[in-house]
């Protein structure tokens, strides 16, 4: 018995490896300077009986960062904060800026009652307070049994 080799009829011959250096997601992946970059809170949703509860993760942020409305009962919450420090000595001029933003989108449930939605902002987290309308928090339950 012998062995037979597979004749490469590619062009280049490391196509694998140039693919995966190619492959930024891949190739970067692993770096967390990277990961940075792209940075979107994570977000916590809890329903109560009488309210919806939303929690985002946006430490070193200060309450007037964020920017919170509804348009066509999309609930969106952006922050932006930029940082510029300057400092001056002899015969330098050492100048650092920082800059981070976010937006994410939520879609209301109709049930939610847009005039009374509430946000705090405290030790990092910004807790939105959407109250449900009346008549969501009264409906009647049926069950409806299976024949």
């Amino acid at each position: 018995m012998s062995l037979l080799k597979r004749k490469s009829t590619d062009l280049v011959p490391f196509r694998s490896l140039l693919t995966d250096m190619l492959d930024a997601d891949r190739f970067f992946g692993n770096d967390s300077f990277f990961k940075n970059l792209t940075k979107v809170p994570s977000a916590n949703i809890k329903e109560q009986k009488d309210r919806f509860e939303v929690e985002l993760a946006a430490p070193g942020m200060d309450k007037k960062d964020f920017k919170v409305e509804i348009t066509n009962n999309i609930l969106s919450i952006s922050a932006e904060k930029k940082i510029e420090k300057s400092e001056e000595k002899d015969n330098y001029t050492r100048r650092e800026f920082s800059y981070d933003a976010f937006t994410r989108s939520f879609e209301l449930p109709a049930t939610v009652n847009e005039d009374a939605i509430d946000a705090q902002y405290k030790e990092g987290i910004l807790t939105l307070t959407l109250p449900k309308k009346e008549e969501a928090i009264t409906s009647k339950r049926k069950e409806i049994a299976v024949a």
